[in-house]
């Protein structure tokens, strides 16, 4: 895969609050168009706000990702700034076995007991076979012990209480869920 087509610039809202993770070609696009600005970044103390043909004249340094073009490098920002966007937008967690896992603390919700990792799985409250869907309103963290008991039966046919409904997490703001999976330096002021 091209270095263009990566997620790996950080974007920052006008506030300099991390918002999302984007691509050297995405990022190019914004700064051309005044959309963004490059942060020209030595260290974790000098960041300097840079602007498209500003940065088209920066020297690339050998620590730098750059691509070529006709006029030569150009090296790529590892973090931008909206011009105009100062909103931190809000999401909520995917939909996964770690996420549930953490959405019931760890705990049976038909026993309320903690497991631990490799003792639970995820029960469909309703099953899938009687049409239950695969949300977190219809998914709760069981005991596998209890999750076999029940088997395709609903929580009443089998006997079961659950410890609480299951509901969907609160949305968080997006810094929250934002990771820093190529271990990028210049990022881990953001993302603190």
């Amino acid at each position: 895969m091209s270095i263009l087509n990566q997620n790996i610039v950080l974007v920052l809202n006008r506030n300099w609050q991390a918002i999302n993770i984007k691509t050297p070609a995405d990022i190019f696009c914004q700064m051309a168009t005044d959309v963004a600005t490059a942060l020209d970044i030595k260290g974790s103390d000098w960041m300097v706000p840079t602007k498209w043909d500003d940065w088209m004249r920066l020297p690339v340094r050998e620590e730098d990702l750059s691509i070529g073009t006709a006029h030569g490098l150009i090296r790529v920002p590892t973090v931008v700034v909206l011009s105009r966007f100062s909103r931190v937008p809000m999401k909520r967690p995917k939909f996964n076995a770690r996420n549930l896992w953490a959405r019931d603390g760890g705990r049976c919700q038909y026993t309320g007991r903690e497991l631990r990792p490799g003792e639970g799985n995820i029960d469909h409250v309703i099953p899938r076979s009687r049409g239950g869907t695969t949300s977190w309103e219809n998914c709760v963290l069981s005991a596998r012990e209890v999750n076999n008991r029940k088997a395709n039966r609903t929580p009443e046919e089998a006997g079961l209480v659950l410890k609480k409904i299951p509901t969907a997490p609160p949305e968080l703001p997006v810094t929250m869920l934002l990771k820093n999976v190529h271990a990028i330096p210049d990022w881990e002021p953001f993302l603190k």
